[in-house]
């Protein structure tokens, strides 16, 4: 299980590596075009800071474990990107976009199959 939890950690953190990012650097305009219709409702400041969450939760996911250091981040950054992808699914919901909702989920069943691990049974 411990594999599994590694593999995981490693996908979710790859993921959210890539998509905070692209919204770190990217414009609105890029943004819309790579199909992130949400940044239409928030300023870019939320925007960057989303993405600076996602950056930091995907780097908080790997490296205390890593490394060695603090590794009760792991479980609080998992904690931290479902917290997130609660809110971006019902984001993703008042706007009607039915193609975002079924990754967000994903995603948040990923990221808390992560937090119940490393808080729970398979903690480091």
């Amino acid at each position: 299980m411990n594999i599994a939890l590694w593999i995981v950690a490693g996908l979710l953190a790859a993921a959210f590596l890539l998509a905070g990012g692209m919204k770190l650097v990217r414009s609105r305009e890029d943004l819309l075009g790579a199909g992130m219709g949400f940044v239409e409702d928030f300023p870019m400041g939320a925007v960057r800071a989303i993405g600076a969450l996602e950056v930091l939760a995907a780097i908080g996911l790997i490296l205390p474990a890593a490394l060695g250091i603090a590794p009760i981040l792991v479980p609080l950054a998992a904690t931290g990107l479902v917290l997130m992808m609660v809110g971006a699914t019902i984001v993703h919901i008042r706007r009607g976009e039915t193609n975002g909702i079924a990754p967000g989920i994903v995603l948040l069943l990923l990221a808390l199959f992560v937090a119940w691990g490393r808080f729970g049974p398979y903690a480091f």
